[in-house]
């Protein structure tokens, strides 16, 4: 098999099996369901394999604050006020050393089953990967699972200091928290009586996770969470030793070596010690919640940690500032990053008829020395659908925007679940507004569904366009994962036929990819409703890289397998006649 590309099937963890179609919102697990570790079965893990997928990213694994009553297990409550939705976010983390009690079937042995799920994805030829979310955790940590000598966050925290480099979090020193003013017509719970969960309580209040410092948030801040305190004082300057410069170049064991015997802030070590205690599960590599929020400094000593005794983990951050790209992968030891600001939101532009192709060459141009790291996806849990009304309208306008995110870089591909039969995330389910699958509340997601039928995984349900659609994406995956071409040479052919083919405009675009054994040309139209027939042309430059002489070559399309056209070359210059329907794209292959 040839060495192609890496696939992440990102899937929310709860919603995944959940066969229930009440959808309520604000509906109780009793009333909208869930689903369990257990639904990924042997079969359900063989046909996401099928699919291409070649890791699994388990969202929302770690347990997090919840309404649900787990108190017979043990499991503390959590109080609606500090709680978004009624299952909670995923993101507000209550105990890193233990999985959701949501997910198991039964909750006194959910690690157990976790553990079983590891072993089933691992068996079925995928690596599995988990968040670890280190700028913030839920306002009411507390750990019952903690090994040995680990003692809690904020367990230790001198509570009468705003900071102190060992303490965990940081104190609105002698004021308590105060819930925020509930905004837009929100209540929690959808306006429940939540009399008996008693009043909320907090003292000293800690600054909320994405900054505020008030003792009384804002509504839109991140209220049901609390900043994680990395030795970065109240005044932006640093209690610990900074990288030396030119260090990105430095090997992860030297990384590894610079931080021994260094007086680091406790919530490093916390943080580094939850990622080596997955790491011994079975975890093949982590999802990093807002990385950009967390000193460089602590990702070098993270990662080289993680590199040490799994050279193969990988490592995935969501970073969104640019300028912060090349200091976290080379300084902070990141695999890859999310490709959001340049790639993902210039494509989605162009999907919604507003942006000109002519942009993709000028990113692919500003990140050509990080490009394999900057990993492309169009659905994840924050973004919209695809086939939402404020996007595309429609997951089939979504299909050459997949193509060209799925083959113009030798980064990783990201799909999320249900986008493959073109979820559109209509429901209102509680916390969340429509348009993007709910992560804070129970909630059935109706097009999955159709493809789970039952707990069949077979598709039983799905209309003919869903069916359609993800045998395209089917085909697209598979592709790409056994492709060398996509992970070699680039070069953009979509410059030069704008300015030299007849009929070719920026509603369509073009790119060339090669290795030693395969050459690939791929051509996209994003326009829904007009037809594109040009010769599209290969300049002489690359002709000359190709080492190809005068005459014809066969090209054949990999999506669907026609032979569709012919490469004539006479004088150094190459013209293919191409046709592409509305939406079509494709991928044509040199025969040899």
């Amino acid at each position: 098999m040839k060495q192609g590309k890496t696939v992440i099937y990102q899937v929310f963890t709860r919603l995944f099996g959940n066969t229930n179609t009440t959808n309520k919102p604000w509906g109780t697990l009793e009333e909208n369901g869930l689903g369990k570790f257990d639904d990924f079965s042997k079969k359900a893990l063989q046909e996401i394999k099928k699919l291409g997928v070649t890791h699994i990213w388990y969202t929302g694994v770690l347990h997090h604050a919840m309404i649900t009553d787990y108190t017979k297990y043990g499991i503390s409550s959590d109080h609606p006020d500090a709680v978004k939705g009624r299952a909670g976010s995923p993101y507000a983390v209550k105990d890193y050393y233990q999985v959701d009690p949501d997910l198991a079937v039964d909750p006194s042995k959910r690690m157990e089953e976790f553990e079983q799920l590891i072993k089933r994805t691992h068996d079925a030829g995928m690596k599995v990967l988990i968040d670890i979310v280190p700028n913030h955790v839920a306002r009411k940590y507390k750990g019952l699972n903690n090994p040995d000598g680990i003692d809690d966050f904020g367990a230790k925290d001198d509570h009468h200091v705003v900071y102190k480099k060992h303490n965990n979090f940081y104190y609105v020193v002698n004021e308590k928290f105060i819930v925020p003013e509930w905004k837009n017509e929100y209540l929690p719970l959808g306006g429940e009586n939540i009399s008996d969960f008693g009043a909320y309580k907090e003292f000293p209040a800690k600054w909320t996770g994405n900054g505020s410092r008030m003792a009384q948030p804002d509504f839109f801040d991140w209220y049901e969470t609390v900043r994680i305190n990395y030795g970065v004082k109240p005044d932006g300057s640093k209690d610990f030793d900074e990288l030396p410069e030119n260090f990105g170049r430095k090997t992860v064991e030297e990384h590894a070596d610079f931080w021994k015997d260094k007086d680091l802030p406790d919530s490093w070590i916390k943080f580094k010690d939850i990622a080596l205690f997955w790491m011994s599960k079975g975890v093949d590599g982590f999802r990093y919640d807002m990385a950009e929020m967390v000193p460089v400094a602590f990702w070098s000593y993270m990662n080289s940690s993680i590199k040490i005794k799994n050279p193969k983990a990988f490592l995935l951050a969501e970073v969104y500032n640019p300028d912060l790209y090349r200091p976290y992968i080379h300084l902070g030891k990141m695999d890859y990053l999310y490709d959001k600001v340049a790639f993902y939101d210039s494509i989605k532009h162009i999907v919604k008829g507003y942006g000109w192709t002519d942009h993709i060459p000028k990113v692919q141009e500003e990140m050509a020395d990080i490009e394999h790291q900057m990993l492309h996806f169009l659905e994840n849990h924050d973004e919209q659908r695809l086939a939402c009304s404020d996007f595309a309208g429609s997951a089939a306008k979504g299909k050459p925007a997949m193509v060209v995110s799925a083959t113009i870089s030798s980064s990783p591909t990201m799909i999320y679940f249900g986008q493959e039969v073109g979820e559109p995330a209509n429901e209102k389910a509680g916390f969340a507004s429509p348009t993007r699958t709910s992560i804070f509340d129970y909630i059935g997601v109706p097009h999955h569904q159709r493809w789970l039928n039952n707990k069949k995984f077979d598709g039983g349900q799905l209309k003919e366009e869903e069916k359609n659609l993800r045998d395209f994406y089917k085909r697209l995956l598979n592709f790409t994962i056994n492709s060398s071409a996509l992970m070699g040479y680039y070069f953009d052919i979509h410059k030069f036929n704008r300015v030299h083919t007849e009929n070719y405009n920026y509603r369509v675009f073009s790119f060339v990819r090669w290795s030693n054994d395969e050459k690939l040309l791929i051509i996209s139209n994003f326009d829904a409703d007009k037809n594109y027939v040009f010769d599209l042309k290969i300049p002489e430059s690359l002709i000359s890289d190709w080492g190809l002489a005068d005459g014809d070559y066969h090209l054949r399309d990999q999506l669907y397998g026609e032979v569709l056209s012919i490469l004539k070359i006479e004088n150094n210059l190459g013209i293919v006649k191409i046709k592409l329907n509305p939406l079509d794209s494709l991928i044509l292959k040199m025969d040899k």
